[in-house]
């Protein structure tokens, strides 16, 4: 797990580049299930990556403090956000006092943790009635181009994604007994082909393939993929999947 999680390190800055974003009515989301605005509010962003979900966090007026383990990624993110504080850590010991934030956010990231070790830092971390904020981008898939896509990336070894639903084959998402609210929101953004293939680069399962199978893989995925978009545009559609727990007042 941890090799897959650090295997991001090498394509920082086409991950920067490549992966999506979040739709705005995410943050809505997180604003209302955590009963509190975003503005103003500590948040630390934790498996940050290279700073994609912290620049919307910045952008709704939050406070944020980035957390991230791999040098790569934490170089990238410093490169394009300087003034943002910025800690070498892993969900699953968080270098922060106890009651200090008021959100904790995990974009893409949850899965690499050791779940019950980094809930249990979350609660220690957050203030009392603070949230833990996870979230995933995950394809729709019932888009019917979306859903061959898919059926070529399990053949070829690699997965359609985490989200909730992936996450939860992992294991339980948190421990038993904890209220979490759950929300999906579905959006769209339209992409170049090559910016569509350079996502798919930067996923963990094909930086542990190696780079002739994912090489291999890309090439035969453009092939199909100008079937279905001869322009050479794609449409990809998502889910936004968000699950929020509050440390109890």
């Amino acid at each position: 797990m941890a090799t897959r999680a650090l295997s991001f390190d090498s394509v920082a800055e086409l991950y920067d580049t490549s992966r999506p974003d979040y739709p705005p009515s995410l943050f809505d989301a997180v604003e209302e299930a955590g009963d509190r605005p975003l503005a103003g509010s500590r948040v630390l962003d934790v498996g940050a990556g290279t700073g994609i979900a912290t620049r919307l966090l910045l952008a709704r007026g939050a406070r944020v403090t980035a957390v991230e383990p791999g040098p790569g990624m934490a170089g990238r993110l410093h490169s394009v956000l300087p003034d943002v504080p910025l800690v070498r850590a892993i969900g699953d010991a968080l270098p922060f006092a106890d009651a200090s934030a008021d959100f904790i956010t995990y974009a893409q990231s949850w899965h690499w943790t050791d779940r019950p070790r980094a809930f249990g830092e979350a609660m220690r971390v957050l203030r009392p009635g603070g949230a833990l904020a996870l979230f995933w981008n995950v394809s729709d898939h019932s888009v019917p181009w979306i859903a061959a896509q898919d059926a070529r990336l399990r053949a070829h070894g690699g997965d359609g994604g985490h989200g909730i639903h992936g996450a939860r084959e992992q294991g339980p998402l948190l421990p038993d007994g904890v209220h979490c609210e759950e929300r999906r929101v579905a959006w769209t953004r339209t992409v170049p082909l090559d910016a569509h293939l350079d996502n798919f680069a930067t996923h963990s399962v094909f930086r542990v393939l190696g780079e002739s199978a994912t090489a291999a893989f890309l090439a035969a995925e453009r092939a199909e993929l100008l079937k279905v978009f001869p322009d050479g545009v794609v449409e990809e559609s998502y889910v936004t999947d968000l699950a929020l727990a509050r440390r109890p007042a």
